[in-house]
Parts: C-alpha cells; structure tokens; sequence
C-alpha cells in the first residue's frame, strides 16, 4: 500500500494533543452497576454488537438481534445474552474461549444514543434462566454471560451524521441483493433463482429452528 504523504499518530500524546481531552462528565458517566435506565434500555432494546479478541489481538464484531429485551439481566452487573441458530462459524465464542473481555454496543431503533457495556464473559450451555429466554418455543443454544466492568450511554453523533434512522437517506439498492453476493462470493455456481428463493421471504421461517 503506498503511504506517501501519510502522518501517522503513533502516542496517546499525539492523539491528546489532536483531539483534545475528555470532559469532566465525559470521563465520570462510567459505572460499573447497572442503573435502572440501563435496565429500561435492554429492556427495549432487540439488537447489540458483540466485539471479540483472540489471544493475538485479532478482533471481530458480531450482531446479536432477538425481541426487544432479548438480553437478560441477572444482577445489578451481570447480563446473559442468548445465542440461536447461525452459520456456526462461532468466530466471537472461540475468541472468548481464548479472551474473556468483550465490548458490546446496544441500539434502539429510532435512537441515536447507545449503551455501551464492557466486560468479562463467559460461555454457558445450559442454566435455569434460559427457561426464560425461549423465543417462540426455543431455547437459545448456549448464552454469553458478561460480568460488567464498565457501562456507559453514548452519544448520537454517529447516528446523525449517518441519517442511519431516516428512511429517506435509505438506499438498500445501492449493493446486490444478499442472494447475488453468495453466489459471487461463496455460493459461486448455485442458479440465482435458487439462491433468491433460499435468501427470501422464507427465510425468516428458520430464525429459531
């Protein structure tokens, strides 16, 4: 990659002096105890970004969705997060198999703001509160439990800039249709017309089973 003309940042005294640093309140809003607007937030929240490490430092983001109120919470620092049927790549669990400390980011639709929590998590594949994470008759398959060391609300920013919640800035035909980026990229050879049927209304049906 050619890097002529790049000026690196290479200290946190380079980056403080570029950006500045945080606000009093900036740096007070960290807790590390669920307050009951943390509690109303997952409870109205249907979808949260897991942030993984492996033991090299090798990250991955992985989206987390169920009905709003999906994560369960066990105590004032602790919450579970259920997992259901995927592609079985597992790539965040076997990061945390490697390294506990995950970020998780969750969202309300319509809100700008975001709860940030981070902690320690810990993979668990059976326990009595998973009777009361069934969704439409099914138990998750195992659940991330995170002991919190930090939480935090954020501000919406990043969600203004990116008019991510007016459907008048939506374009979802700007990029192929989810069947014709498989058969490009990892389904190459399947007709189309199989792959549009596979990744359409039908689709949905196998969420839980």
């Amino acid at each position: 990659m050619e890097t002529q003309g790049w000026e690196s940042i290479d200290s946190a005294e380079e980056l403080c002096e570029l950006l500045g640093t945080p606000t009093p309140a900036a740096l007070a809003k960290e807790r590390k105890t669920l307050h009951e607007l943390d509690r109303a937030w997952l409870a109205a929240s249907p979808f949260c970004l897991v942030a993984t490490s492996d033991a090299d430092g090798r990250c991955d983001v992985s989206p987390k969705g169920d009905p709003p109120g999906f994560t369960l919470v066990l105590d004032d620092s602790t919450i579970a997060i259920p997992e259901r049927p995927g592609n079985r790549r597992a790539d965040g669990f076997h990061n945390i198999l490697r390294n506990p400390y995950v970020g998780l980011i969750y969202l309300v639709p319509g809100r700008g703001d975001t709860l940030r929590v981070n902690g320690r998590a810990r993979l668990v594949r059976e326990a009595p509160f998973f009777d009361r994470m069934v969704v439409k008759g099914h138990r998750p398959q195992l659940a991330i439990v995170v002991e919190i060391e930090q939480i935090f609300h954020h501000c919406a920013k990043a969600f203004l800039r990116s008019e991510l919640w007016r459907p008048e800035s939506w374009n979802p035909q700007a990029v192929p249709s989810r069947a014709r980026i498989a058969q490009a990229l990892e389904r190459q050879g399947e007709p189309i017309e199989e792959l549009e049927r596979y990744y359409g209304p039908s689709y949905a049906e196998g969420m839980y089973g």
